[in-house]
């Protein structure tokens, strides 16, 4: 598998950018190294995490005003839910395929346009959650 680039974000509020390449919503570890090219990965728990961002690039678009709300004519993949971590951030998305007593679930954002590609939500980070 390709190397996907990710930016983990950690309930106390740390962030890591780099890569994975055998993430899965599933599992309760994956590995991570910041520069593919470089050292040997790590093995990362999900346990601890807020949430893992598959990213489109690491700086994003700092002039891109990101929805973080579903508009009426925006079509779901999934179940269009509304998260809320334990940090305040609130988060629409359509929540796709994962076991309900898995480690967290995925979310595909309500901006099609935004520099996140899929979130996988962890569950424990997650204080309130609606179907919308």
């Amino acid at each position: 598998m390709e190397p996907i680039k990710v930016v983990l974000r950690y309930s106390d509020g740390a962030i890591l950018k780099g890569y994975t390449e055998d993430f899965h919503p599933d599992n309760p570890t994956f590995h991570f190294h910041e520069d593919p090219q470089g050292s040997p990965p790590t093995e990362m728990a999900v346990d601890g995490l807020k949430a893992l961002f598959l990213v489109r690039s690491f700086e994003g678009n700092p002039r891109y005003n990101e929805r973080k709300a579903f508009t009426e004519e925006d079509k779901s993949y999934g179940e269009k839910v509304e998260v809320t971590f334990g940090d305040g951030e609130v988060m629409q998305g359509s929540r796709v395929g994962c076991q309900p007593q898995g480690p967290g679930f995925l979310l595909l954002p309500s901006d099609p346009k935004s520099n996140n590609i899929l979130v996988f939500a962890v569950s424990t980070a997650v204080r309130h959650f609606r179907y919308l």
